[in-house]
């Protein structure tokens, strides 16, 4: 079963003595007697539909069903769509690399993390470089500092074989009058 869907009760599934119904063009017709309601859906050859069954008494609506549910998943399909989800992107690096190569790479993550992503950055050590790791955090040092702006490390950098490896995180947004505080 999906977690996100929600049950409606329709019709003779509702067992509740009063209710509190709207009509099928959105008026708001009063309390009435659960008989009735049934009896006035049934007329207009519609269903009724506990749309709010938390309230006392419950809500319901005259209205066709298989539409309703319809549009519930338009509106479920389309928040989908809306959230965009954090990425994971990914820059390497060799630890002898140029200054100007750097500046290319570090605007590429900055433009990922003001995006709202977060980057792997990875340093690839080939051969000999291996004796010199020191090389990879003096390069880390250098990309946290020129990135400290837009993002965070929440953690060291990690080494995995040849390559070590460090993600940052986009800063979190701070609110209006965050640290501005009464001593």
């Amino acid at each position: 079963m999906d977690k996100n869907r929600i049950f409606y009760r329709i019709n003779y599934q509702i067992r509740v003595p009063q209710i509190r119904l709207i009509d099928f063009d959105g008026t708001q017709v009063g309390i009435v007697p659960l008989d009735v309601a049934q009896k006035k859906a049934q007329e207009r050859r519609m269903d009724l539909v506990e749309i709010v069954p938390q309230s006392h008494p419950p809500v319901c609506k005259i209205m066709e069903y298989s539409k309703f549910k319809y549009d519930q998943s338009k509106k479920i399909k389309d928040s989908r769509k809306k959230h965009k989800g954090g990425q994971l992107k990914e820059i390497r690096f060799r630890p002898h690399i140029g200054d100007h190569d750097l500046e290319v790479k570090l605007k590429h993550a900055r433009e990922f993390l003001t995006e709202n992503n977060k980057v792997r950055m990875t340093i690839i050590f080939m051969g000999r470089e291996m004796t010199h790791l020191e090389l990879g955090g003096l390069l880390f040092d250098k990309i946290k500092s020129k990135l400290s702006d837009v993002a965070e490390v929440p953690h060291r950098p990690s080494m995995l074989g040849n390559r070590m490896i460090f993600i940052l995180e986009p800063l979190k947004k701070q609110v209006k009058g965050e640290g501005l505080r009464n001593t």
